[in-house]
């Protein structure tokens, strides 16, 4: 083949022909050219700029250049092009100008734009090399991120306006995999039994799970679960850390990143998207979607918190009601009790045997009747506690082999103990509450089953734990007492309730419904936190957390247990109840007992006696109605008569007035309804204490 040389001012050219080769390198520019003349048509076209914009070569020739600048930038363009026209000057890439061209389907890709006029060659055209600045790594880079974060900013938007966590559940994987640009994007949570999982939310280009669906963790979700980390698998084809799941493999997925969803530190479900291309996502991949984790686990945290607030409102506001109904029901069994007992003195009745026999029937009923209101008290948070030290392990310990003895052969009872420092607690309530818990248990497992205690030190309180938010948290850690059983277990809608008073499965008359309710009431009055851990099927298990005592907690000494003991003759007693029915019957009592009685209808009433009057003991309700309450009477009393001692009765107890008032100035507190002896031990106590 012949070649020739042709010499221009600024250009060698070796080759067969100038025309060939001017053409050759127009044709294979990477860069879009384009070759416009003074009217803006579009003359000539390469390859590249066809690609670029979408058309076809032939389409792009005869094209004006105004219909590749969109149309709010189009006035400014044809105000720019006519001044360029009138001055042309070449334009190099890199000046910093926003520019955007108009593609054939509607898209805008961002460009830079190099302009070369061609006048000075004697030609009336303007070349336009046009290139992508997408194409850029650094560039493209960029606008994924930026694309990543407006994706985060708009659900975070819609997690903020969306009070139902399970919109934005339904909303995150189609945004993943949108943003993404992926095959398959899932939301996962984890069930309560800690064992399975649930499709929350899906969204799939491929054959996948259904929302709702319930299945076991395959082997990248347990790894995800186990280390509470990111995994991203790079291909399946290459994967050697676990067994690649066969259903992945076989619906052409090839790479996925998955990201736990964490509830401070523990993991309770799973972030997944799947890509048919290995190697596909990266670090910016992984720092988006644990971008969503964390919002997702934010919205499910607040959902959670403020049910859990709706819930304790509900139950403090049952609490109050019943604390009321308990203290007032007090009141009517302390009339009825007491009237009981004035009539078996009765000389007409003492020789009855049938009328003894009716009204030790009576006595039996108003002491049931105590013991369902101090149910309600336990609920309501009301109840007289006695906390002290504890060894948890060997009260859980004693009580297993109790039940043992008691709950029959078919119920196999385990015990797993780990020593741990002691508890500040009651003791008595806090075996009540845990035999409450195991009877329970029984009940569920009629043909028997598997009763198993536990107990732990642990250090905070887990996720989930009811608890009453006023309180502060443990400064020396929690002790966790948990009672599993392996019976039915519940339904999501059963254990939702379970700790309402009066709400029970049971058959009718088989139970009052108030045994998980005054286990709850005891534990947070305790200033601990109880979890009800329960799946149909599954099993039940109990968990209460209770504080650990300060090393500098004192051991409260037991009480000797004292016979009624006789009041002195002539005690001069100042009596002031707000009931007049519950005045009249305490009245009668004491005056049954010798003493000089003076009765009020309330405080302010009292300390309008006479100083001339000397009384040596006060008998007081607490709350005495709308006036003044019992405790400050009593602080007034004590200083108005000195040496005198003080009983307060009530029929609920505030835990402030044991706290503040009863401890500092050695008060003693009687609970309603009492007993004639009762009446008389508080009262001695109270005057040897007074002393």
């Amino acid at each position: 083949m012949a070649f020739h040389l042709s010499r221009t001012p600024d250009l060698l050219v070796v080759g067969p022909d100038e025309d060939t080769v001017y053409r050759s390198m127009f044709s294979a520019s990477p860069d879009a050219l384009l070759l416009v003349d003074t009217d803006g048509s579009i003359v000539l076209a390469n390859p590249a700029a066809a690609q670029l914009l979408g058309y076809t070569v032939q389409e792009l020739c005869g094209l004006s250049v105004d219909a590749l600048v969109p149309d709010a930038a189009r006035p400014r363009h044809a105000a720019y092009r006519a001044g360029y026209a009138q001055h042309p000057v070449p334009r190099p890439m890199g000046m910093q100008m926003e520019l955007v061209a108009l593609c054939r389907d509607g898209t805008q890709v961002p460009v830079e734009i190099a302009l070369s006029p061609l006048q000075s060659q004697g030609l009336p055209y303007v070349l336009a090399a046009i290139r992508d600045v997408g194409a850029y790594p650094r560039v493209r880079q960029a606008l994924q991120r930026a694309r990543y974060s407006e994706s985060v900013a708009q659900l975070g938007r819609e997690a903020v306006d969306a009070r139902d966590p399970r919109l934005l559940l339904e909303r995150v994987p189609a945004a993943a995999m949108q943003a993404l640009e992926c095959e398959e994007a899932a939301v996962l949570l984890l069930e309560p039994d800690k064992r399975l999982l649930r499709v929350a939310g899906a969204c799939s280009a491929v054959p996948g799970a259904d929302a709702e669906q319930l299945f076991e963790p395959d082997a990248e979700a347990r790894e995800v679960l186990r280390r509470t980390e990111p995994l991203v698998v790079e291909d399946y084809a290459q994967e050697t850390r676990f067994e690649a799941p066969p259903t992945r493999r076989a619906a052409g997925l090839s790479s996925a990143l998955i990201v736990p969803l964490l509830d401070r530190g523990h993991a309770i479900g799973l972030l997944s998207v799947h890509s048919r291309r290995p190697r596909r996502f990266g670090d910016d991949e992984v720092h988006y979607l644990q971008s969503l984790s964390n919002l997702l686990a934010s919205s499910l945290q607040r959902a959670q918190g403020e049910e859990a607030l709706r819930h304790a409102q509900r139950l403090e506001s049952v609490g109050q009601l019943t604390g009321g109904i308990a203290h007032d029901f007090n009141n009517l069994l302390t009339v009825v009790h007491g009237n009981l007992q004035v009539l078996q003195d009765l000389p007409a009745l003492a020789a009855d045997a049938y009328g003894q026999q009716l009204l030790d029937a009576t006595l039996r009923g108003c002491r049931r009747g105590a013991e369902l209101t101090s149910k309600l008290l336990a609920f309501s948070r009301r109840q007289v506690l006695q906390p002290r030290e504890v060894d948890a392990a060997q009260l859980v310990a004693s009580l297993a082999d109790m039940l043992r003895r008691t709950l029959g052969q078919n119920i196999e009872i385990g015990v797993d103990i780990v020593p741990t420092s002691p508890l500040l607690v009651d003791p008595g309530q806090l075996e009540s509450a845990l035999l409450n818990i195991a009877i329970n248990a029984r009940d569920a497992m009629p043909e028997g089953g598997q009763l198993c205690f536990s107990c732990r030190a642990c250090d905070t309180l887990p996720p989930g734990a009811a608890r009453e938010g006023g309180l502060p948290a443990s400064e020396v850690g929690y002790v966790a007492i948990a009672v599993s059983d392996s019976g039915a277990g519940m339904q999501a809608s059963v254990r939702e309730r379970a700790f309402e008073p009066f709400f029970t499965t049971k058959p009718s008359g088989r139970g009052t419904g108030l045994g998980l309710s005054t286990v709850y009431g005891f534990v947070t009055q305790s200033h601990g936190a109880v979890v009800l851990d329960s799946a149909p099927g599954e099993g039940t298990t109990v968990t209460l957390y209770i504080p650990c005592a300060l090393a500098t907690t004192v051991v409260a000494a037991s009480e000797p247990v004292q016979t009624a003991a006789a009041l002195p003759a002539g005690l001069r007693v100042l009596l002031v109840e707000d009931d007049a029915e519950v005045r009249q019957v305490v009245r009668n009592v004491l005056l049954s007992f010798g003493c000089e009685v003076t009765a009020c209808a309330s405080a302010e009433q009292a300390l309008l006696l006479a100083p001339p009057a000397a009384f040596e003991l006060l008998v007081s309700d607490v709350v005495l109605g709308t006036g003044m309450r019992g405790p400050e009477l009593a602080r007034r009393a004590v200083v108005r008569w000195p040496g005198l001692a003080v009983l307060l009765t009530t029929g609920y107890f505030n835990q402030s007035v044991s706290a503040n008032d009863a401890d500092r100035y050695a008060w003693r507190v009687l609970r309603k309804p009492c007993s004639r002896e009762q009446l008389a031990q508080a009262a001695m106590q109270a005057l040897q204490e007074g002393r």
